[in-house]
């Protein structure tokens, strides 16, 4: 079931798309198993990383400290999912399979942490109990444990809301001034075309109920953060300052944080086109009120018109024209688009039970 896994010590288990996961045995603890009780509940940390295992050792120490000294977090059980983005290739991933909690998903290419995440989320998921506690964050210690009793506590709080769903509102943030610069114009830019403000990451706690029900959205695929606040759910947020890497250094450049913020748009694609569709269809009566007038102009009076003036308008009118039937195409595209991923995940997923939402064996 993966010769990799079993050389490295721990179960082997397998994933979606063949892909083989090893670590705690994972498969024992499922909602299938007698082993543990259902009235216990559990905790999954889930952390996507890309050769960031010294970052991941010292977070998983500090959750743990953070849990013993939590009361409402003492009595719970916690699993630590950590997807080797790096398909495979982190020779550093070997040095977690004496960890009895900590489970190792490689998918089999790089996916970049967001989908990486998503993707561990969805090997996992079938493991996890309804009432089950589920965390996302990053493994290089910028999402801080020690936020995590207050993330956590809503949904302690309401053990029968199953459908909440907590984010991480960034209330400051230990970056460069290059980075402040490019996120201040970046949230302009993403407010003006969605009418909506992210302040959030992959820092996120939600049951195993939603879990199951939440990734089967396709748009999950392409961005995990945004998608989070895009879905019609009841978040709530949880002001968490950004913390400091722990070990390593970033990968992340210029061109993968421009990528990254595109992906953040997709989501979104409706309510862009939707705003576009507005804002070009109000252009565009305008551009009509003052051909009228022109026209009115040469017609009824003696007053010259310049030349330039006849020669915008029309450029201005075509713009707005072609612009119009754009966004009136975008919109319905978009939702083929996101009907042909969730087909395509319903085939490689298997069928999906719809009195407990879990995927069939």
């Amino acid at each position: 079931m993966g010769d990799r896994a079993r050389s490295m010590g721990g179960t082997a288990h397998r994933g979606m798309g063949g892909t083989a996961y090893w670590g705690m045995g994972a498969a024992t603890l499922g909602p299938c198993s007698g082993a543990i009780s259902v009235t216990t509940d559990q905790l999954w940390v889930v952390c996507p990383s890309y050769a960031d295992v010294a970052a991941f050792a010292i977070l998983r120490e500090k959750i743990l400290a953070v849990v013993a000294a939590t009361e409402a977090l003492r009595p719970m059980r916690v699993h630590f999912v950590l997807v080797d983005d790096t398909a495979g290739n982190d020779p550093e991933i070997s040095s977690l399979a004496d960890l009895g909690d900590v489970s190792v998903v490689a998918p089999p290419f790089n996916l970049g942490h967001q989908r990486a995440l998503v993707y561990g989320l969805r090997v996992t998921v079938a493991d996890m109990y309804d009432h089950d506690l589920v965390v996302t964050m990053d493994a290089d210690g910028e999402d801080k444990p020690e936020d995590l009793p207050r993330l956590l506590a809503p949904l302690i709080d309401s053990p029968g809301q199953h459908n909440m769903l907590c984010v991480a509102r960034r209330t400051e943030r230990q970056e460069s001034l290059k980075f402040q610069v490019m996120y201040f114009f970046f949230r302009i830019m993403f407010r003006t075309l969605t009418g909506v403000t992210v302040r959030s990451g992959n820092y996120a706690a939600y049951r195993g109920w939603l879990a199951r029900r939440m990734l089967l959205h396709p748009s999950f695929d392409i961005c995990y953060s945004s998608t989070l606040v895009s879905l019609d759910m009841l978040v709530t947020p949880v002001p968490c300052a950004r913390g400091h890497r722990y070990a390593g250094q970033s990968r992340m450049n210029v061109f993968r944080l421009f990528m990254h913020g595109i992906r953040m748009l997709v989501p979104f694609t409706d309510r862009i086109a939707v705003r576009a569709l507005s804002a070009f269809a109000a252009m565009f009566g305008i551009g009509v009120l003052l051909s009228l007038i022109v026209v009115a102009i040469r017609l009824f009076t003696n007053s010259a018109i310049p030349g330039w003036a006849t020669a915008t308008l029309l450029g201005v009118l075509t713009l707005s024209f072609i612009a119009l039937g754009t966004s009136w195409f975008c919109s319905p595209c978009s939702r083929i688009r996101v009907a042909c991923r969730w087909r395509a995940w319903r085939r490689m997923a298997g069928p999906v039970d719809r009195t407990s939402g879990k995927l069939s064996d």
